[in-house]
């Protein structure tokens, strides 16, 4: 894709989530002109934070961490002192247990047993073997690198609640690309007296935070891109993207007509082609209307108590129940709990638009959740006071066995109209953490206003796990904290 020719008018940014809005500020504040157009009343997409009577919460847990030395001094650069340094504590409920995560060899040991560890054991060390054979669905990766029985016992259940479908359709790149650095016998090793902290890679135990949620973030943005003489424009889908000689012309948002110099657009593939006039040719329709996308709900619940447990969150592993992941939001940042003697807890429910958990009532829902939350231990059924539901359309793109070819005829159709540029995680169709997503912004910005030439679909295409920590100083370990939060035993955490 070739640099587009701002300089004759304004940039046009679609989709008002992590990766638009960094588009956007960066033009902004290069004084370039830019109208930023989302169809939501707020901005931030899956990172907003939601308000309800005053109680806040995540539409998913969205931590700040980053090997991206540019992308973390532009969080601290927009929030300052009101990004938190936050203690990470998260555990898997496994079969009536709690498992800390990442997995650390002593508790696992401890919880599951001596016979089961015997035999993930044997189970791992039969799989080393078929490591260097190509795999080609998550199910054949995460059995390689860790043997079936852990695969069973700590993966299947959990990620197939996730996607909706059997391990075995999901693709081996979505395994590499969200568990790449992690290992069975890293984390044995781990435990082990006398091996250095810095010489093993294990998933980071704390990350920064907005006091007030991940929505705070995006709506400083917005309004630092209004402050350098941006727009921000609200309630404005995208319904119309006219192409004329390989450019875009113009972009129906909401009720105006735009006429931009260049695009940046992080709206879903889908979304793009089916709005293309002259409509996209056969083959890219029909390669779009085959991407899938998982969709989520969560039910926030308030609850009498002021510490229900710990943990940030917790990934439930129990084929019994329909909840995933379960946040407490106290635990992210106390100024998300209005009242010192209560907590917000959100169970995060995935599933299909239009299917039976998604066209529950809010009343049904939040019933659900009640009775799930109880039977799981956490918190006595007679303590919930009321809930709150948000549902969330194309929350996650579906790496099934058809995906690369289907997000291949795009791109090809995409990278042959010069002025339009791709980014975030539906505009790539690529699970990208926040942090990703910025970045694809970032380089955009570049090869639009300096025709830098980055191949915007490479970036995180290639990269480790962004969570395994790295050891080295950093600037901004000495940012404001809070006290760290105490398990049940006492202990800090």
């Amino acid at each position: 894709m070739t640099s587009g020719n701002p300089t004759t008018g304004f940039v046009a940014v679609l989709g008002g989530g992590p990766a638009g809005l960094t588009a956007a500020y960066q033009l902004a504040r290069r004084a370039q002109p830019v109208v930023l157009a989302e169809a939501d009343e707020v901005v931030g997409g899956i990172a907003r934070t939601v308000v309800r009577d005053g109680y806040r919460f995540d539409l998913g847990g969205h931590r700040f961490f980053t090997k991206s030395r540019e992308v973390e001094d532009l969080w601290h650069e927009l929030l300052g002192d009101e990004l938190l340094r936050r203690p990470r504590l998260s555990r898997i409920y496994w079969d009536g247990r709690f498992i800390d995560y990442p997995l650390r060899a002593a508790d696992v040991m401890r919880k599951i047993g001596a016979l089961e560890v015997i035999r993930s054991l044997s189970s791992y060390a039969g799989a080393l073997p078929r490591r260097r054979r190509p795999a080609e669905s998550f199910e054949d990766w995460v059995s390689a690198r860790f043997g079936r029985r852990l695969f069973e016992l700590f993966f299947r259940s959990y990620t197939e609640k996730v996607w909706g479908v059997p391990c075995s359709e999901i693709r081996a790149e979505w395994a590499a690309q969200r568990i790449r650095g992690l290992s069975l016998g890293r984390a044995a090793l781990s435990a082990l007296p006398g091996v250095g902290a810095g010489e093993i890679r294990s998933l980071i135990e704390e990350f920064d935070y907005p006091r007030l949620g991940p929505g705070q973030m995006w709506e400083t943005m917005a309004d630092e891109i209004v402050t350098a003489g941006g727009e921000v424009r609200l309630r404005s889908p995208v319904t119309r993207i006219r192409v004329e000689d390989g450019r875009v012309v113009s972009v129906r948002a909401g009720s105006d007509e735009l006429e931009p110099g260049a695009v940046i657009s992080s709206l879903p593939l889908p979304t793009i082609a089916g709005a293309a006039v002259p409509a996209a040719p056969d083959e890219v329709r029909e390669a779009a209307a085959g991407l899938r996308f998982r969709d989520f709900l969560t039910v926030a619940l308030v609850v009498r108590g002021a510490d229900l447990f710990p943990d940030n969150w917790v990934y439930v592993h129990d084929p019994e129940v329909k909840v995933g992941r379960i946040q407490n939001f106290r635990a992210w940042s106390p100024a998300m709990v209005p009242d010192e003697d209560r907590t917000c807890v959100g169970l995060e429910y995935f599933c299909f638009e239009g299917d039976e958990l998604w066209s529950r009532s809010d009343e049904d829902l939040v019933e659900l959740a009640s009775r799930e939350l109880a039977a799981l231990g956490l918190a006595p059924r007679g303590y919930i006071e009321r809930g709150y539901v948000e549902r969330v359309r194309r929350a996650y793109p579906i790496y099934d066995s058809e995906y690369a070819g289907r997000v291949s005829v795009l791109r090809e159709w995409v990278d042959g109209i010069e002025n339009l540029h791709q980014i975030g995680r539906n505009g790539l169709h690529r699970y990208n953490n926040s942090d990703h997503s910025m970045l694809t912004a970032m380089r955009a910005v570049e090869n639009v206003l300096d025709g830098a030439g980055h191949d915007i679909w490479a970036v995180n295409a290639e990269s480790v796990y962004h969570e395994e920590e790295v050891a080295e100083e950093h600037p901004y370990r000495v940012a404001p904290d809070l006290p760290a939060r105490r398990s049940r035993s006492g202990s800090a955490r």
